[in-house]
């Protein structure tokens, strides 16, 4: 029989315990009958066994309830059965414990899947290791800047750069560092920035890592603008009325000279007035040359915006090479044009880009005079960073390392005739691209110049 209540439960059946022992003992003293006594000790045994089973139900569904917490195995739950209000109210409160628990682990799952999504959107690379280390956390920009699938160890970043693994063992907290990282086809100017914090004992050092490489060239190029633009609006407001005033005061000396002529005054003061006319000349001629010399640099400020358009490269550098055939012919210099694939295509303004590659050629051109061997080459490609590059390479005698780092900086030039604005109008027409221009040279083997868009 179930008894709905547990203490009368547990009263019966220690009644019932107690009166077959009872029976017992008065069997053993006042009786001869074995087999009876066997039979009656044997249902006494069941009776103990089945009542400490029946208490012990209390301590297994306890233990099973710890082991719930202790592997967090919120999964299972306790069946309330008609057993009495004891164990009960026992079982809903470890059901209501368990699904505190539940709740907790879901919110708690909820808060990881939205941390991890929110690392992975960043476009800013982000690596979590130890001091050892070993890495606990990279997300996807990660992966994209060095181009890896994992990383299980910062050692293994020693292919990428060495000097970016020293300092990512050597950082310290709330540190940033900038580093210079030359790639085969691009110039990488990583910022790092380091925090510290502590889990579990472990020392976990977490850094971001961006390339500002773009955006440096952007302020530098900025900064030349404005410059430029403040220098040219100054001069300009100073040799336009010298210009003018030169010019004007000419013609008036020129008049009065053949006023004097006609009235037959001194030879010698005719002179003197065709000297001052001639040093007016030579400052207006001086004045015009510095006018255009200040309209040729205000070009930089007056780029027009790119008019996009999709055109095949090929189609784009055989262009070029037409155009430059006959002179290269004529100077002994061979041109090969390498695409791959043959139908890539780009997307950007053709006539600006094309007037980039014409001002690169032009210079690998003037660098080779009488080379032996001399040759340009022309390649396009898909990098492995999913990106368009077209490269402008040649044999000639390279560029001195010292000379290189300031190529691009306008004013700058090597040849006696440049203006110096060449390479710095080419930086400003692929960074008005979204996309970078950047220099490689090892003198007397080749120079390179690599357009990425």
């Amino acid at each position: 029989m179930v008894y709905k209540n547990f203490r009368i439960n547990f009263l019966i059946r220690t009644a019932l315990l107690i009166a077959s022992i009872g029976l017992l003992f008065y069997l053993i003293y006042n009786t001869d009958l074995t087999m009876t006594l066997f039979l009656l000790g044997g249902v006494v045994g069941i009776q103990i066994f089945a009542f400490i089973h029946y208490i012990d139900r209390t301590n297994r569904i306890l233990n099973n309830f710890l082991e719930s917490i202790r592997y967090s195995d919120f999964t299972r739950t306790f069946q309330v059965e008609s057993t009495g209000s004891s164990f009960e109210k026992l079982k809903n409160s470890f059901n209501e414990v368990i699904k505190d628990f539940q709740e907790v682990r879901a919110e708690k799952e909820e808060n990881f899947y939205y941390l991890q999504t929110v690392i992975q959107h960043i476009g800013i690379a982000l690596i979590a290791y130890q001091k050892d280390g070993k890495v606990e956390l990279i997300n996807n920009a990660t992966k994209k800047l060095f181009q890896i699938r994992n990383l299980n160890n910062i050692q293994s970043l020693n292919g990428f750069s060495s000097n970016l693994v020293d300092n990512l063992f050597n950082i310290k907290h709330g540190e940033n560092t900038l580093i210079k990282v030359q790639e085969k086809d691009n110039l990488l100017q990583l910022i790092i920035y380091a925090t510290e914090f502590k889990i579990h004992n472990r020392t976990i050092t977490l850094v971001s890592i961006k390339n500002i490489q773009q955006e440096l060239e952007e302020k530098e190029m900025e900064s030349w603008q404005k410059l430029i633009r403040v220098l040219t609006h100054e001069i300009m407001n100073s040799i336009t009325p010298i210009s003018s005033l030169s010019s004007t005061v000419t013609m008036i000396i020129k008049d009065l000279a053949e006023n004097l002529k006609e009235q037959g005054v001194r030879s010698d003061e005719i002179e003197t007035l065709e000297e001052v006319e001639g040093a007016l000349k030579t400052i207006h001629k001086r004045t015009d040359g510095l006018l255009h010399f200040v309209n040729t640099y205000r070009n930089l400020t007056k780029i027009p915006n790119p008019n996009f358009s999709i055109f095949r490269v090929s189609h784009l550098l055989g262009n070029i090479k037409a155009l430059f055939e006959e002179e290269l012919k004529t100077k002994g210099i061979k041109c090969a044009v390498n695409i791959e694939p043959e139908s890539l295509e780009l997307s950007a303004d053709e006539h600006l880009i094309e007037q980039v590659i014409i001002n690169l050629i032009k210079n690998a051109i003037h660098a080779m005079p009488g080379r032996d061997n001399a040759e340009i080459k022309l390649m396009a490609y898909m990098n492995k960073r999913g990106r368009i590059v077209i490269q402008v390479i040649d044999n000639g005698p390279g560029i001195l390392p010292n000379v290189l780092e300031r190529i691009f900086i306008p004013f700058f030039t090597t040849k006696p005739q440049g203006s110096g604005i060449g390479l710095s109008l080419s930086r400003q027409i692929l960074r008005l691209h979204g996309g970078t221009i950047n220099a490689f040279s090892e003198p007397e083997k080749e120079t390179k110049f690599t357009l990425t868009f």
